[in-house]
């Protein structure tokens, strides 16, 4: 073997000695087989009716906090957002405390007055945004009974409580 053969070799056996290690601890971290959609209706519907089943699903299965279930056409939802737009301070506040990704619309149902104010000034186009199902943030603060947010989305010249989802 000459010098030259003798080197390829040798580079070729340290870089499979260095990649092989990487490549097979790879291959044995396998990606997590999704949640079953079922279930995760299951929890969604659950976030807008019973805190105690939310309780007893979280348990189990404790990353489903931040599943989202599309109800078909986009219409994509969090079991926060079915407790936020039914008014369900209750099971939204028990998700939040568990780590769960507070929005505009679960904040506005539950009064957060000193939140949503400087989000809508930054952002003045989010007055006229769409939660799950087409339900604006006026129908969130009527539901919450967040009066004084109420008032000021009314006056800022939001005017409805459910928008078409397209």
């Amino acid at each position: 073997m000459n010098r030259e053969s003798f080197l390829k070799k040798m580079a070729g056996t340290v870089t499979m000695g260095v990649l092989s290690p990487t490549m097979i601890y790879s291959q044995s971290q396998q990606e997590p087989s999704p949640y079953e959609i079922q279930l995760v209706k299951d929890f969604v519907v659950a976030g807008h009716r019973s805190l105690q089943t939310v309780k007893e699903i979280l348990a189990e299965h404790p990353n489903l906090i931040y599943t989202s279930y599309d109800w078909g056409n986009g219409d994509y939802e969090q079991a926060i957002e079915g407790a936020g737009h039914l008014g369900k301070k209750d099971i939204a506040n028990y998700l939040i405390e568990q780590g769960a990704r507070a929005n505009l619309f679960v904040l506005t149902m539950l009064g957060r007055t000193e939140l949503v104010k400087p989000v809508l000034e930054a952002y003045p186009k989010l007055l006229f945004s769409k939660g799950p199902h087409g339900f604006t943030l006026l129908h969130h603060a009527k539901v919450g009974g967040a009066e004084e947010l109420y008032d000021y989305l009314e006056k800022k010249g939001l005017k409805t409580t459910l928008l078409k989802v397209k």
